[in-house]
């Protein structure tokens, strides 16, 4: 091995032709462009799936069971503590909603409030996206409420301000009543993200249950999962088990489409950009198939001096493999460098540019998040590093093959 490794180095040293000396450096920039790009492209796919999962899915429940009719929830502070004592599930809550339309100054604008228990809602992760003041001004009126920014923006509405939920009637024969009208005060404003914001809302447990018709104090109970992508599978076996009939749903049938676009996309990214190393690979067939022409006499004068068919395999594909490696660690050691710091990079074009990329009135953040992960670099470098290796198989059996009497001739 150490021989061929000293063949190898010296047929890359010897001077070489401008087309062959071109096509092996587009070969390692190929590569290390491909890794460098597959990497950080995959850390921006970890960065949304992480911000999904630490703002949406706070705002939103990983799952909920609500009642079929008005009964809401019977003896729900029972059914509570038997379901925090499941150990798939981290924390339960009662809740009530209400769909409606809010009225502000002759502007309307569709809604939909959650009531929570305020005793309770404390250790809620949706407190996250309220200021301590807020919610402390929500707390203390039993008709707050607290609205997404993108409502209160739209209503013009401002905290103090006295707002009308208009609830619609629903009549046993289908007959058109008027909507029951309720007055609240705004506490505070909520910030989620993208479009959350403008549609949420949150009121007091006792004052939705209570204009809602909600007998048991409680419409349903929101779950949040120790995992919550396993919200389906697990919201099936609480819910068949519930002992009164219940709806439920999870995060996937709301928010879903989120993480699915985010894993087609990093699909699309793998496959993509694990073809653009390919390419570069080919090229290293190309420049390998080249230096065994280039060097056809070498290779004979080694043939006849009694070097093995093994050393001369062994010498052209460390020549290529050289390549790639050389490829794979400029690529990887590049997006080491860039992808923990590219939210920072991102922001400062974005303010020397004058724009922005990522909207926060459209999408769920306003900027491009990343997550180097460990397994994402190591899957990325084996790749590499065994097409590499594939792409010199071909023409380090072709100079195997070549016979010292007719490349002497």
């Amino acid at each position: 091995m150490k021989l061929a490794w000293q063949l190898a180095r010296r047929f890359r040293r010897t001077r070489q032709s401008g087309f062959l000396s071109f096509i092996s450096f587009s070969s390692t920039a190929g590569i290390a462009l491909g890794c460098f790009v597959l990497i950080v492209l995959l850390s921006v796919m970890n960065g949304f799936e992480r911000e999904l999962t630490q703002r949406i899915l706070t705002f939103i429940p990983h799952g909920e069971l609500y009642s079929v009719d008005n009964s809401g929830i019977e003896q729900w502070q029972d059914a509570q503590q038997q379901l925090k004592a499941d150990p798939r599930v981290k924390d339960v809550h009662p809740y009530t909603k209400v769909t409606g339309m809010l009225q502000f100054r002759g502007d309307l604008k569709a809604v939909e409030l959650t009531g929570v228990d305020k005793t309770s809602a404390k250790s809620l992760a949706l407190v996250e996206h309220i200021s301590d003041r807020d919610w402390s001004a929500f707390a203390s009126q039993p008709d707050g409420v607290l609205l997404g920014r993108g409502v209160m923006e739209k209503l013009g509405a401002s905290r103090g301000d006295a707002v009308q939920i208009l609830i619609p009637v629903i009549t046993g024969d289908l007959s058109f009543k008027a909507p029951h009208t309720v007055t609240l005060r705004v506490a505070g404003e909520i910030t989620v993200g993208g479009e959350l914001d403008n549609s949420v809302g949150v009121m007091h447990l006792a004052k939705a249950s209570g204009e809602s018709g909600i007998i048991s104090g409680a419409q349903g109970l929101r779950l949040t999962l120790h995992d919550p992508f396993s919200a389906p599978q697990t919201l099936r076996d609480i819910g068949y088990a519930f002992p009164q009939p219940v709806y439920m749903s999870d995060w996937t049938r709301t928010q879903g489409h989120l993480y699915q676009d985010i894993q087609l996309v990093r699909v699309v990214v793998y496959i993509a950009l694990t073809l653009v190393i390919a390419v570069a690979c080919f090229n290293i067939v190309s420049s390998l198939v080249m230096a065994v022409r280039e060097k056809q006499s070498a290779i004979a004068i080694l043939k006849t001096m009694g070097a093995q068919d093994s050393l001369i395999r062994q010498a052209f594909m460390l020549q290529g493999m050289i390549n790639g490696v050389t490829g794979i660690v400029i690529g990887t050691s590049g997006a080491l460098l860039i992808a923990p710091n590219l939210s920072a990079i991102v922001a400062t074009i974005e303010a020397w540019l004058g724009v922005t990329l990522l909207s926060g009135d459209i999408y769920f953040i306003n900027f491009l998040p990343s997550q180097l992960e460990a397994l994402d670099v190591v899957l990325t470098v084996v790749i590499a590093f065994i097409l590499s290796v594939l792409a010199t198989l071909y023409p380090a059996q072709r100079a195997v093959r070549i016979e010292p009497a007719r490349a002497l001739n």
